[in-house]
């Protein structure tokens, strides 16, 4: 493509976008190799559900990587892989397939489990990449030749060998405890699966009469239903209310069970009535008490939420419909005493949103202690670091609290346990590959655990497995550990702990150095977007109106790590705004090039102020785009990158180069013009090319330019011997003199196309500079004639004035404006600059600040007070011409 060649008058972001993401796919844009001599740079996605459809949340969190990964595969240091992939998303996919299976009035009973199976992959392979394909409309920069799925071949192959090894050491164990279950996807939960939520409820009080007395204990209940697995209620030991009656009998109500009154320090006599009922089968605080005294274990619940044969004359009924009977029963033999109002958290499952239902069940469980004392370490040492650092504290407090993981689930899309049970001579065998005979008595009669692994541990394994573990692959040990994860805030738990306890266990390594945390995308009202709201925003739309670009530039502008951040679709027109200002810009600078050779060798001393500000302007936003990056305040990268290319390229650099450029003055100037635009323009693209890929390489590829893509090319590097602060100062003196003119114009209505005249009072070390630049100052203020003068105590009389630091400007407005606006406007000037040294005195004035402040702070106030206080003087000198 030659330069200037096809760049069509607007931009079209359907166009562009497709073409380029084939171009990148290609000429394996994407692909990273093993370098040693280059440091490697990893980050593996979060894999999203097979089940998955694009949202913001997906967007935010891909555009956050893939900038960093676009910015690391430009660095020439860098061998940057971003591992893609997708999760088997254990019940929610079976929960899709289910349904489709409804519709054709089947179950996966009626299929079998073998069949049930085939029919899931195969709607896995038709629907499952949907999302993967979604993302690259987003311009996902991944080595999708290292695409994985956690239930591939090798991630098998790493569960097992995980789930072998831990059982070996003893921590994987099979036992019945009280989990979390779910009755309508009929699993087991872990903690993190479960979402507590705050619900309207009752204290039911109950008399629990006491055998062979005519007393009762009274205790209070938010479930009546699990009154008929109570095997005791308990009391605090020094509860002097309850002394007498520790270790009498009590009849239980509707039961006629008797059942002990037992002493637990767990009871806390000041709650309630201080007396407890003791549920083993159905509460995990009951259970621990129920262990401590050998209580029996009493399960009264179906798998569904029924009540079953233990239940008595309430078998088959539903919980809740059990409930009512219960307590209209209780009624009925006088044994409520009373019903209290309470509020409190209720959890629901995480999938389905049902109220989930402790309870006693045989199921496998990691242990978690002696996986969570080095995870904890490895942040607590900063090998792990949080971005930012307020989630650390977030982590700890879950992992050092953390419980046994119960790993099993009851369904069939996933990772099968592998555990087999000789029918024979009941040997339980864990096995890395399927055996054939039992190991202590040869038979063949084997059956194989029925469960199926929770999702997380594949999951947790992701950052090694993806790589080739428990093979010892080259892009192992050359890309792990990786450098970095992103995440949301609400997945700490769920996978970033358990990624960390996996690698440190398997590896012996952390599994990335930092943690960036991001926060939730938001709708405008600051709500979370959800489908009962119905202010959900579709990604795919966006980009369909208005470019990929233009979404990922609206995500990332103003996003700080850590925060939440509303979607304004307001936001959205002004990412598409700057889209057309860098295009218009481009097109006008590729406009302008037609008989340039890029190989011509530029006399440095044909570059011109304007040409040595931009330069050194450029320079130095390399370096704070680099700086913010570093710390990953990618939001604020492309602020510094917004700035730079709008306010002083677009709106000021292309201004001031248009006479050069049009042959106002020598050719070898025009020459200067033409590098400077194709040099900065360029390294502009290159800094903005991670946030917006697609607008960047349709404009590079029409620059001079070496290489095949924007992607591989060199990112630019700061050198501080660009930097050229005299011409920096230089140019801000004459964009301040233009931009008071333009104001002077603009308020005093004077049309920006009439000619007009300027008086510049001016101190003797700017008017060097100011002399060297009238051409400037005449070409972007519109001003016909410029007399310079010393500063003096003769003014030019009826003149609109305007102050810059070592310029008085004094622009004669005889038949050009209303006198008395001009004296309106200056009053409120000076009351404006009156309530500025108003308040700098009060604070120079105020001991504590003085104290406490820095003191270049301190100076910095002073320094301001003199400026305000000479600008007002000037002010009342000019108010006082105008009135003469």
């Amino acid at each position: 493509m030659t330069q200037g060649e096809n760049i069509s008058t607007t931009y079209d972001p359907k166009v562009v976008e497709d073409k380029w993401y084939h171009y990148w796919l290609e000429h394996s844009c994407f692909r990273a190799e093993v370098e040693p001599d280059k440091k490697p740079f990893t980050i593996v996605i979060p894999p999203p559900n097979v089940t998955g459809a694009l949202h913001m949340g997906h967007a935010l969190d891909n555009t956050l990587q893939d900038i960093l990964i676009r910015w690391k595969r430009m660095k020439e240091d860098s061998s940057a892989l971003w591992v893609p992939g997708t999760d088997h998303a254990g019940i929610a996919t079976q929960i899709k397939v289910e349904e489709q299976l409804r519709g054709e009035g089947l179950t996966r009973y009626d299929l079998g489990r073998d069949d049930f199976i085939d029919r899931v992959w195969g709607w896995k392979n038709r629907f499952g990449n949907r999302i993967i394909n979604q993302l690259t409309k987003l311009g996902t920069s991944c080595d999708w030749s290292r695409e994985r799925f956690t239930m591939d071949e090798g991630c098998s192959k790493s569960v097992r060998e995980v789930f072998v090894r831990l059982y070996e050491k003893g921590l994987i164990y099979q036992g019945h405890y009280i989990i979390n279950w779910c009755p309508s996807c009929q699993t087991a939960l872990s903690d993190v699966e479960v979402e507590h939520e705050d619900m309207p409820g009752y204290f039911w009080n109950i008399k629990y009469p006491i055998k062979d007395s005519d007393e009762f204990i009274i205790i209070a209940t938010t479930r009546p239903e699990t009154l008929l697995g109570d095997t005791a209620v308990a009391v605090h030991p020094e509860d002097e209310r309850y002394k007498h009656l520790i270790g009498k009998k009590l009849v239980l109500p509707l039961v006629n069970r008797e059942i002990p009154i037992i002493s637990d320090e767990y009871v806390d006599p000041e709650f309630g009535t201080g007396a407890v009922k003791v549920t083993p089968a159905h509460d995990p605080n009951d259970f621990l008490m129920g262990q401590r005294h050998d209580l029996e274990q009493i399960v009264v619940m179906n798998d569904d939420g029924t009540m079953n044969n233990k239940a008595g004359k309430y078998e088959s009924m539903d919980r809740y419909e059990c409930r009512k009977q219960i307590v209209e029963d209780l009624k009925g033999l006088d044994l409520l005493l009373k019903i209290e109002e309470h509020s409190h958290a209720v959890g629901h499952c995480q999938r389905c949103h049902t109220v989930v239902e402790p309870l006693l069940s045989k199921q496998w469980f990691v242990k978690m202690e002696p996986l969570a004392k080095p995870a904890i370490e490895a942040v607590k040492e900063g090998k792990i670091r949080f971005v930012p650092e307020r989630f650390t504290k977030t982590y700890l407090n879950w992992v050092e609290n953390v419980r046994d993981w119960c790993i099993s689930r009851q369904i069939w899309w996933g990772h099968r346990i592998p555990v087999w049970y000789c029918q024979d001579c009941g040997e339980v065998i864990v096995s890395r590959e399927d055996p054939s005979c039992c190991s202590k008595c040869n038979s063949e009669k084997l059956v194989q655990d029925p469960d199926v692994l929770d999702t997380w541990f594949s999951s947790a394994l992701w950052p090694f497995s993806t790589l080739g573990w428990p093979e010892k692959t080259e892009d192992l040990s050359y890309f792990f550990p990786t450098s970095v994860l992103v995440t949301g805030y609400d997945i700490i738990y769920f996978w970033v702990a358990r990624m960390i306890f996996m690698s440190l266990e398997f590896m012996d390594e952390i599994p990335f150095q930092d943690v960036l945390i991001h926060g939730l995308v938001r709708d405008s009202q600051g709500r979370k977007m959800s489908k009962s709201l119905g202010n959900g925003i579709d990604p795919l739309e966006i980009i369909e109106n208005y470019g990929a670009d233009t979404l990922r530039f609206t995500l990332i502008m103003g996003n700080t790590p850590g925060n939440d951040m509303r979607f304004y679709q307001e936001r959205v027109e002004s990412s598409r705004n700057f889209a057309n200002k860098i295009w218009n810009a481009s097109r006008f600078v590729l406009m302008n090039l037609e008989d340039y050779d890029s190989g011509k060798q530029v006399d440095v001393k044909e570059l011109k102020l304007a040409d040595r500000w931009i330069m050194s302007r450029f320079n130095q936003t390399v370096k704070d785009v680099d700086r913010f990056m570093e710390k990953y305040e990618l939001g604020e990268a492309a602020r510094v990158i917004q700035d730079f290319i709008w306010n002083e390229f677009c709106d000021w650099y292309i201004e001031l180069v248009k006479p050069r450029l049009y042959g106002k003055e020598t050719n070898e100037s025009r020459i200067a013009a033409q590098y400077v635009l194709t040099h900065v323009l360029e390294g502009t693209m290159q800094l903005l090319h991670p946030f917006m890929p697609f607008i960047t390489e349709e404009i590079w590829q029409h620059l001079p330019h070496e290489g095949f893509s924007i992607v591989l090319s060199q990112w630019p590097r700061y050198d501080e011997k660009q930097n050229d602060l005299e011409a920096e100062k230089a140019l801000k003196l004459i964009m301040d003199t233009v931009r008071s003119i333009r104001n002077i114009r603009s308020e005093m209505n004077v049309s920006p196309g009439r000619k007009i005249m300027a008086v510049f009072q001016v101190d003797q070390e700017v008017k060097p500079v100011l002399e060297s630049s009238l051409s400037y100052i005449k070409n972007l203020a519109n001003i016909e004639e410029v007399t310079i003068e010393q500063v003096s105590e003769v003014k030019p009389q009826q003149a609109a004035t305007a102050i810059v630091s070592g310029i008085e400007i004094y622009l004669p407005l005889k038949g050009l404006i209303d006198f008395d606006k001009e004296i309106e406007r200056l009053e409120k000037e000076l009351k404006k600059l009156n309530q500025e040294v108003e308040r700098i005195d009060k604070k120079l004035s105020n001991e504590g600040f003085i104290k406490k402040a820095p003191e270049v702070v301190v100076q910095q106030e002073r320094e301001k007070q003199e400026d305000y206080l000479s600008k007002r003087d000037k002010v009342q000198e000019q108010l006082a011409r105008l009135k003469m």
